[in-house]
């Protein structure tokens, strides 16, 4: 479970377009204090799931072999192979940029071995800020920022986690220090861009607007290599245990 659990965080932390929608939110008016509402937004849903998933565990991991290990390892392979085709999908699906005019362009899957320049891109396409929202972490609002980093979860892997946490014993102290290094290392990024931002202000949010101007241009390759990567691991994973 330990292995499992730190490799989901380290694929959500990895996630291109929680980090940049936060370098939007942290270069908005009170950016440090929006930037904090969008880190306690995402750990909310780190710490909602698990809490969730102990209540209906009791904290105790099920018999193997019992019905609900059996349940518990068919929605494993579910989720990783739903990981899969998803990553699968996003890899074949053509990569669009906005050109100056506003206007839309495709523009063909390239080779991996080519280095294009990238494009200027829009918000992230999963759940992007819209004007509305934008307008008001413009004005430092909270709320929308924390409901931001809400819509912007990695809802695959989260649940991927979700189910990992099944065989988590809430009886041994080791076990929370272990939940505990989940949600922080599903974090790790967000809060190393907040600490940048506090330290040296001016320019943590200039090099993070660049940095998210970069990383769109890369978010496709990111997003397919993490979602295939744990798709395997979580669909081998539960493959070898029901078949053991």
């Amino acid at each position: 479970m330990v292995f499992d659990l730190l490799l989901i965080a380290l694929a959500i932390t990895l996630d291109p377009l929680p980090l940049m929608a936060f370098a939007l939110v942290v270069a908005s008016a009170r950016g440090v204090r929006t930037g904090l509402a969008f880190i306690a937004g995402w750990l909310a849903c780190f710490v909602a799931v698990i809490a969730l998933v102990l209540t209906l565990t009791g904290g105790q991991p099920p018999e193997p072999r019992s019905p609900p290990s059996t349940v518990n390892l068919a929605a494993k392979l579910v989720i990783g192979v739903s990981l899969i085709v998803y990553g699968v999908r996003r890899h074949r699906r053509p990569v669009h940029h906005r050109t100056p005019s506003g206007t839309t362009t495709e523009v063909p899957h390239r080779h991996p071995g080519r280095t294009d320049p990238p494009a200027p891109v829009s918000a992230p396409s999963r759940g992007g800020p819209s004007s509305f929202l934008r307008d008001r972490l413009d004005r430092g609002a909270i709320w929308p920022a924390a409901g931001l980093a809400v819509l912007l979860q990695p809802w695959g892997l989260v649940a991927g986690g979700a189910v990992t946490v099944v065989d988590a014993d809430a009886s041994h102290p080791m076990t929370w220090l272990v939940l505990c290094a989940f949600c922080v290392l599903a974090t790790a990024s967000l809060l190393t861009a907040e600490l940048y931002v506090v330290l040296h202000p001016a320019s943590a949010q200039r090099r993070l607007l660049g940095l998210r101007t970069w990383m769109g241009g890369h978010a496709q390759q990111a997003i397919v290599f993490g979602s295939v990567v744990i798709g395997l691991w979580l669909t081998g994973k539960s493959i070898y245990e029901l078949a053991g």
